[in-house]
């Protein structure tokens, strides 16, 4: 039989401070739309009694959603929830390669969310991958691939960190291993060299911040951010094989990722993603 935990016994099972459960409660309520955009929160003195929390414990909880620019508000006015700041990104979308003359497919895509897309090239050159990237490219141990490093934003915010590994046999000789940015962005590039990308597979998970993630996406507090693993395949010889894999890292408070499925799709088969 299953013994019911009271709701002290809940309560200290979250080790949070207080003021981090008030705002983790009302970020759901503004990232579901509860909250929508525009709409005041409630006053302090509800927020007091329905958390049974202080004054200052209120105002901590509203100063990390202020931190996270999800409201706006200051001393002695109502607080307000911004207009939408959660993204949904529909990642099928940046796989095929740009049509010619015309910008990376992210983009593209990004300019929907309102503001200036721009891309900033960090890093380009060989290396040894992570070890799920060499898993995923079948690298033997040690082996190199070649990294483009970027930041990826929306006017002056940064909002994703990428990092695109590419088989050394592919890149070498090409625009792919110069610091600077292509045209149409590698995808375009690889399909103009003969690697069409048939197949894209993610995978996505919940991660900690790095130190770099931390401090280039200028995270606002304890957050997560969202990490994907991206394994691109494509036309190679008479082979389908992988030509890139992306990690990809994006403030989890700001995103969420939209699939579209066939209900089509055979069991066990590789669904199609919108």
């Amino acid at each position: 039989m299953t013994v019911p935990r009271t709701e002290s016994e809940s309560d200290s099972f979250d080790r949070r401070s207080l003021h981090e459960r008030v705002a983790a409660d009302l970020r759901d309520e503004i990232m579901s739309g509860d909250l929508a955009p525009g709409a005041k929160l409630p006053s302090t003195a509800r927020l007091k009694e329905r958390f049974d929390a202080s004054n200052a414990t209120v105002q901590k909880a509203l100063q990390l959603l202020k931190d996270e620019r999800l409201v706006v508000g200051r001393a002695g006015a109502a607080v307000t929830v911004r207009d939408r700041r959660q993204r949904t990104v529909r990642p099928a979308a940046y796989m095929a390669p740009a049509e010619e003359g015309r910008p990376y497919r992210w983009l593209t895509e990004a300019a929907g969310f309102g503001g200036r897309a721009h891309s900033r090239l960090l890093e380009v050159g060989e290396v040894v991958p992570p070890a799920d990237v060499a898993e995923a490219m079948g690298l033997a141990d040690g082996g190199g691939a070649v990294l483009r490093r970027q930041v990826l934003c929306i006017d002056d915010e940064p909002v994703e960190l990428v990092a695109s590994y590419y088989p050394v046999e592919i890149a070498r000789g090409t625009a792919m291993t110069e610091f600077r940015k292509i045209r149409g962005g590698t995808p375009a590039l690889l399909a103009e060299l003969g690697h069409r990308p048939v197949r894209s597979v993610d995978r996505v998970s919940a991660r900690v911040p790095t130190r770099e993630q931390y401090e280039v996406l200028r995270l606002p507090g304890d957050l997560p951010v969202l990490r994907t693993l991206r394994v691109v395949y494509g036309v190679w010889g008479d082979e389908v094989r992988p030509i890139e894999v992306t990690v990809m890292a994006k403030a989890g408070h700001l995103y969420e990722l939209q699939y579209e499925f066939s209900a089509e799709s055979e069991p066990g088969s590789e669904p199609e993603s919108e």
